[in-house]
């Protein structure tokens, strides 16, 4: 009689551990379903900015007004949509599930490698010879008041989603599938393209694009913080932004 406790136990002993957990533990056709539904989401976006300004009778907003709501109501409609599929298939919480930790490196010592991924990316803008080409943003900029609000945007909300896409989700699942290498390279080479249209189709702007994106996925896969990469991200575009600010003549104007 006493052997079947001893058998069960020894039993219990010698039964394999658990596989650990997959790191990061969505998968491509999670990747897929994001990619599918920005284009849904951009058009709600679009039909909610417009109803929402007819029925305000704000017909008479300036473009870069329009352009940065829709943005931003985009945002909150696709994260929104990866934040119930995070909860309904992996019960997971969208902000730590997305690397937004703590960042292990002082803020001050993050401002300082965006200022300098900004610099080094203006420089190889020279060195590719980068065209000025007509753009819809080059457009919204030209009145003070639009660049101004483009700004705030710029450093603000724009930062931290597109590191949460490209950074949070994205780049943790080709560093898996590829190594730490072609992980951050891909994510960057898809950050630069999404840029493409945006900069007039011009391949010299999305390529220093991917490098900035090189830089800021670098910060996040050693610090393993998105929070880390957008606080960079942001100060890149703030530096961007005050060099833009300090060639315009028409600034004090507005004061």
């Amino acid at each position: 009689m006493s052997d079947g406790p001893e058998t069960v136990s020894t039993a219990d002993q010698q039964a394999p551990a658990p596989p650990p957990e997959r790191e990061p533990f969505w998968s491509y056709s999670d990747l897929a379903l994001f990619i599918g539904l920005a284009f849904p989401c951009l058009l709600l976006s679009y039909g909610v900015v417009k109803g929402a300004m007819v029925m305000l009778h704000l017909s008479a907003v300036s473009e870069a007004f329009e352009a940065v709501a829709g943005q931003f109501v985009f945002y909150v409609l696709l994260f929104l949509a990866l934040r119930m599929m995070l909860m309904a298939e992996y019960g997971r919480p969208f902000w730590h599930s997305l690397g937004w930790k703590e960042m292990r490196l002082p803020a001050g010592t993050i401002v300082v490698l965006g200022i300098g991924t900004a610099i080094a990316v203006a420089i190889s803008s020279v060195v590719l010879r980068t065209p000025e080409t007509p753009n819809q943003m080059t457009e919204l900029m030209r009145d003070p008041r639009s660049l101004i609000l483009i700004a705030i945007f710029g450093v603000t909300i724009a930062p931290v989603c597109e590191e949460l896409g490209f950074r949070g989700f994205l780049q943790p699942l080709l560093v898996r599938s590829l190594g730490p290498t072609p992980g951050i390279l891909l994510s960057a080479a898809a950050f630069g393209l999404l840029h493409f249209h945006e900069y007039g189709n011009s391949w010299r702007h999305a390529v220093v694009i991917s490098l900035a994106g090189v830089g800021f996925g670098t910060l996040r896969h050693f610090t393993g913080s998105t929070k880390a990469s957008a606080l960079m991200h942001a100060a890149y575009n703030g530096f961007l932004f005050v060099a833009l600010f300090s060639e315009r003549k028409d600034l004090p104007h507005l004061w």
